[in-house]
């Protein structure tokens, strides 16, 4: 099957043949329909991050299950499923603590560039090869964990189902996981790219008021819009700081970071007000620190909190999430971006790199539907209303 494999940091995906095992115990086959461009990738392409190499990327994807390995129990061969880059072992102490997106299995996918047993089923000319957080997607086919899957209504468009896996159920998630307090509280989100539009989503659901998008693209920030944000600052061609006051001059009490760089991270901490809370979910490059005013932060009483996979509980969240997408409360078709065939990855990450609005997708499968979310007639109407908050 093709597939998108990196090779060595810094240098651009090839699409190559490779060979995939059937599945083993407890595994499941997947032919790939659509799969997210996100941010993650290019961490590993770029060097940011460390993996085991050679690797097929791809870790935000959805498709059909083509056949299941001995002592599946949870989908089906026909069923419609979401990948998870985040498995839920069931067993450890985070797992059994309600904080599954923490789950030990996820570091053992990590470090070793396999499944959950850590061994790998893909392979080049006889010659291992990595998969990219148990799952590698950038493929025609994938095989993952059983506990790395999550059914879902077939009448899910896969282009949304792909990206809830990852962009949207991380933004989301954050908002209403960590940031519930936030009803009629003014909320700030640096980045308006996937993640950061989807908390504006989350935030605009419980009823946060005013939204602040913070991007350095008048593109993304016009989107910003449409999803929810009340307020947008270019941070290049406007004074950050002034316009938060102007907008808030009560203070603001929330701030997100999909970005994940020192420099935004500090912009967040720097504005929020006394008692105010500032969550973290973008990644940055191994190693990265910032500088924290330690006499504000005692003084002030602020709060930094990490947030991985949205803090979320993702087998009982994601179907929530695509039942509040189906009944118009999270336009989440306004988050799909451009489309790309496999052979144009890299392609999408340039776009990516340059500015791109929205969350793009990649449709690896010969057979893939050339589909559009706001052409669907079970959808266009819900794609046209405008936005409002809701509590509902």
């Amino acid at each position: 099957m093709k597939a998108a494999v990196l090779f060595e940091a810094r240098t651009p995906l090839r699409i190559v043949d490779v060979d995939l095992e059937p599945p083993r115990r407890g595994e499941v086959r997947i032919r790939i329909q659509a799969a997210g461009v996100c941010h993650s990738d290019l961490h590993y392409m770029n060097g940011d991050l460390n993996g085991k190499l050679p690797a097929v990327l791809g870790h935000e994807g959805a498709g059909i299950v083509v056949s299941v390995g001995e002592g599946v129990t949870r989908v089906s061969p026909g069923d419609s499923v979401i990948t998870t880059w985040r498995p839920r072992c069931g067993d450890c102490e985070f797992c059994t603590s309600g904080r599954p997106a923490l789950c030990v299995a996820g570091k053992v996918q990590a470090t070793t560039g396999g499944l959950v047993d850590g061994t790998s089923r893909l392979s080049l000319d006889g010659q291992k090869v990595h998969h990219l957080m148990g799952v590698s997607c950038f493929a025609e086919e994938c095989v993952v964990s059983e506990r790395s899957v999550i059914r879902i209504s077939s009448e899910i468009p896969p282009e949304i189902a792909a990206i809830t896996g990852c962009a949207v159920i991380t933004g989301v998630g954050a908002a209403l996981n960590l940031m519930k307090d936030s009803t009629g509280e003014a909320a700030l989100v640096i980045g308006a790219g996937g993640v950061g539009l989807s908390a504006i989503m989350g935030l605009n659901l419980i009823g946060a008021h005013p939204i602040i998008a913070v991007d350095t693209v008048d593109a993304r920030l016009d989107l910003a819009r449409e999803v929810g944000a009340t307020h947008t600052i270019n941070s290049v061609t406007q004074d950050l700081e002034a316009e938060i006051a102007r907008i808030c001059p009560r203070g603001l009490k929330w701030a997100l970071d999909a970005v994940g760089i020192p420099a935004t991270l500090a912009q967040a901490v720097n504005n929020v007000g006394t008692s105010g809370t500032v969550v973290a979910v973008g990644l940055g490059r191994a190693g990265t620190s910032f500088e924290v005013p330690v006499n504000a932060l005692v003084q002030q009483e602020k709060r930094i909190i990490g947030s991985l996979y949205g803090s979320s509980n993702t087998l009982v969240q994601v179907p929530k999430i695509l039942e509040l997408f189906t009944a118009g409360k999270l336009p989440l078709e306004r988050l799909v971006g451009d489309r790309f065939d496999l052979s144009q990855i890299n392609e999408a990450y340039e776009a990516l790199s340059t500015g791109a609005t929205g969350r793009a997708v990649i449709l690896p499968s010969a057979d893939a539907p050339d589909y559009r979310v706001d052409s669907d007639p079970r959808f266009v109407e819900i794609s046209r209303a405008p936005l409002t908050t809701s509590l509902t």
